[in-house]
């Protein structure tokens, strides 16, 4: 097999993590260690854009609760939608309270159940309020924020394919993905991205770089209780997970964000 390069990786990250028209050219697991690695690039691309379309439209005379909706909409949009509804999904299995098998059918189900309604309408309402206190405060805090939580949201993911984190199913992303990072890269990714996002937030005086490290890691230690959760739940992560894990991690760093 010949092995996989860096920009085998970016692919596989793009086409699975994305909508955007890249070409997957390898579907191995080669390539799927350097795609889950280069993870958090998706999130700077798809966070660059959703920053765009808050900052075009607070350019425009719009308000910051406009800014901060549209905002939410270019990540959803940028990945149909998948994350939210592997959130959905991943509320109705856990809250539905069946073993593990007949809760990891009724989240392959089309419909959506009280949970995951209940959960996305939070969840997105945590984002927009979010959002809309920072864009309020100012373009700069928004716009950053909201690169920030797109990054940390595919960081998580990075996480969650560590090697140790077992499929719960045999088919599907999850399976596709699990175990495939090394621990030790990892890691090394959530560091690289803390340590950058510290600097970032420099502009704003050291509390500022302080507050955003914390967002980061604080986002991830909770996407790491739901991760926990899954894996004892489910007994691995399946796609559905995945999604949910970057939701709630790009939920928990908008709100520690926006603190203070």
């Amino acid at each position: 097999m010949l092995k996989s390069s860096p920009l085998d990786g970016l692919r596989f990250a793009f086409g699975t993590l994305s909508v955007l028209p890249v070409r997957v050219h390898r579907w191995d697991r080669e390539a799927a260690r350097g795609g889950m690695l280069g993870a958090p690039v998706v999130g700077l691309v798809v966070g660059g854009c959703a920053a765009g379309l808050g900052l075009l439209l607070l350019l425009l005379g719009a308000g910051p609760l406009l800014a901060a909706v549209a905002s939410v909409a270019v990540p959803a949009a940028l990945t149909r939608g998948l994350h939210l509804d592997g959130l959905a999904d991943t509320a109705d299995g856990l809250g539905s309270g069946k073993p593990a098998e007949e809760a990891l059918r009724i989240m392959k189900q089309s419909d959506i159940g009280p949970f995951g309604v209940l959960t996305l309408v939070l969840v997105l309402l945590a984002q927009v309020a979010a959002l809309a206190q920072l864009y309020a405060d100012s373009w700069v805090r928004g716009g950053t924020a909201a690169v920030t939580s797109a990054v940390v949201a595919r960081l998580a993911l990075t996480l969650a394919a560590r090697t140790g984190v077992p499929a719960a199913r045999p088919e599907g992303l999850g399976a596709a993905v699990a175990g495939v990072v090394p621990v030790p890269g990892a890691l090394a990714v959530t560091a690289t991205c803390t340590i950058v996002a510290a600097a970032w937030g420099t502009a704003r005086g050291p509390y500022g770089a302080v507050r955003a490290a914390a967002a980061v890691l604080l986002s991830l230690a909770t996407a790491e209780l739901l991760l926990h959760r899954c894996t004892r739940r489910f007994g691995g992560v399946t796609g559905d997970v995945f999604g949910a894990l970057a939701e709630t991690a790009a939920t928990a760093a908008l709100v520690v964000l926006s603190l203070g």
